[in-house]
């Protein structure tokens, strides 16, 4: 694959929830420069160009993040975090997409720089419209920073 064209970086330890977003994606279009890893160390590396990233033009960032918070390795929080106090990347836009509800979870990734913090619905039908609607807000609608 061809690391060098990623619009979306979708960090994601489930399958179940990564299908069924790439899936909502895919129905829209959006998932040609769609990459998916299973965690955030896996995250890093693609955002940093290490391990088997390494050779990824590190002048090509994805267009959006969509992370997960509760993973193995590296937690969401803090891919977050990491990413949003580098100056390189703190201007991707980072939706958080979790399962996590708690007023501490929503509060800390504001204000650790968040664009958006979303839970994952637990009806099929809601979690497809509101991954469509993600797509369509970030991928088209917003206008990114030069």
């Amino acid at each position: 694959m061809n690391y060098n064209n990623v619009e979306i970086l979708f960090v994601e330890d489930s399958i179940e929830d990564a299908t069924l977003t790439i899936r909502a994606l895919a129905k829209n279009g959006f998932t040609n420069k769609l990459l998916h890893v299973k965690d955030g160390a896996e995250a890093l590396d693609f955002i940093y160009c290490k391990g088997k990233y390494a050779l990824r033009n590190n002048n090509e960032n994805p267009k959006l993040i969509l992370l997960d918070l509760k993973m193995p390795k590296v937690s969401g929080m803090q891919v977050l975090e990491k990413v949003k106090s580098d100056p390189k990347f703190k201007t991707i836009p980072v939706v958080i997409l979790t399962s996590s509800k708690e007023d501490p979870d929503v509060e800390k990734c504001y204000a650790l720089g968040a664009n958006s913090y979303i839970v994952k619905p637990v009806d099929s039908h809601n979690y497809f419209n509101a991954i469509t609607g993600i797509g369509l807000y970030w991928m088209i609608l917003s206008e990114p920073p030069n």
